[in-house]
């Protein structure tokens, strides 16, 4: 039984701590901080930020600066990425739950119906996204490795591989040599949201399950990269904690994880709570709307501007474009977050879904909408060797 939320489960990696304990001391300094305006615009003038210029643009002293923020930023997409957006579509695959996660839908305590589809149901919904012109596929779970454990979602892999060019996993976080098999599998990206990096914030969020060791959570990306993944995604859920704590941390853990492994790939999401059936209250404190969220992006871009960052379809659709324009690089599509729906006779309760979702269009539609922006949409631009 984890005690708190700095210990480890059984059988859980131990990897070095020492990104962690840099992230928490870092925060620290920065919290101290009282920045003001002439701070943010000699940030502005820079060509490279450090963490202290990332926690600059985070701060409220930078909101009266968001159009020049966002006119750097869409500088540097367009340098770095030109007009192109990349797309994909999630695959719900099976939501069983061993968590407690007081703001989620698939949380152990929560009455949903309940799924994991077999091998062939599995191919029947890859089937359907491969005819959508989906060629990069995200295939997730819910955190349960028992009912969702790594042989069945090695067996997912294989399956995507014969209909997608890039197989992504949002999964439980796991072992390096889970992710090794996963790898050799055919998987190429691992992604986690790590929620909040504020351990008083995660302990009441997460009151059971393996989810409560943020400490084995945190070092998730570090795992999947000695697994030899190609990629890493990071994330935190807005509107569990402090917004501006949450995301220099979600940064700064980003921009250290590149340094120590400057061959893998990194992408940041911007996800913001969602209603959902079956979840508690949560606190309406640290809600962020779309001004704030656009400022975290454009920080975003400007700290790192070689990350690859993608903006959810918990967003409206508007709001999405417009972040796709100035800052954001992946989007997804054809997106549905309940389970075995996507089949020629789709079963509209064979599993209920996580939150709900904002923007429903399919990958046609986006991009349409996106080409009337002056945004090219690829399906893909890797070749697996």
């Amino acid at each position: 039984m984890i005690k708190t939320v700095f210990d480890y489960a059984p059988g859980m990696d131990q990897i070095s701590e020492a990104i962690p304990n840099e992230i928490a001391s870092t925060y620290e300094r920065q919290s101290k901080r009282n920045v003001t305006g002439a701070e943010v615009a000699e940030v502005l003038r820079k060509d490279r930020l450090t963490p202290d210029d990332f926690y600059t643009l985070l701060s409220p002293a930078a909101e009266p600066y968001l159009e020049q923020m966002m006119t750097k930023a869409r500088g540097l997409r367009r340098q770095y990425f030109g007009d192109n957006v990349y797309s994909f579509s999630p695959l719900y695959i099976a939501n069983y739950c061993e968590n407690g996660c007081r703001y989620c839908g698939f949380n152990a305590k929560s009455d949903i119906k309940r799924a994991a589809l077999n091998s062939d149901e599995i191919e029947v919904e890859m089937r359907a996204l491969a005819k959508d012109g989906i060629e990069d596929v995200l295939i997730l779970t819910g955190e349960s490795n028992h009912y969702s454990p790594v042989e069945y979602i090695e067996e997912a892999v294989k399956l995507a591989r014969k209909y997608f060019r890039v197989v992504s996993l949002e999964i439980y976080p796991a072992n390096v040599a889970d992710y090794e098999r996963l790898q050799k599998a055919g998987a190429d990206f691992v992604t986690v949201f790590q929620e909040s990096y504020d351990p008083e914030v995660y302990d009441y969020y997460h009151p059971r399950g393996n989810k409560r060791s943020i400490i084995y959570r945190m070092g998730t990306q570090e795992r999947a990269a000695m697994g030899g993944m190609r990629g890493v995604g990071f994330g935190v859920l807005f509107g569990l904690a402090d917004p501006v704590a949450d995301c220099f941390r979600l940064g700064l853990h980003a921009y250290l994880v590149q340094r120590k492994y400057p061959h893998v790939e990194i992408a940041v999401s911007f996800p913001r709570i969602r209603p959902t059936h079956g979840a508690e209250d949560v606190d309406n404190t640290n809600r962020i709307g779309e001004k704030k969220l656009m400022q975290f992006i454009c920080a975003m871009r400007i700290f790192m501007p070689f990350a690859s960052i993608t903006i959810s379809t918990r967003e409206r659709k508007e709001f999405r474009d417009q972040a796709m324009i100035y800052a954001a690089t992946k989007i997804s599509a054809s997106v549905d977050t309940g389970i075995g729906r996507r089949g020629e006779e789709p079963d509209e309760d064979e599993g209920e879904e996580q939150f709900v979702i904002a923007d429903t269009r399919t990958l046609d539609e986006i991009e349409k909408d996106l080409k009337e922006e002056g945004l090219y949409v690829l399906r893909n631009d890797y070749i697996r060797l």
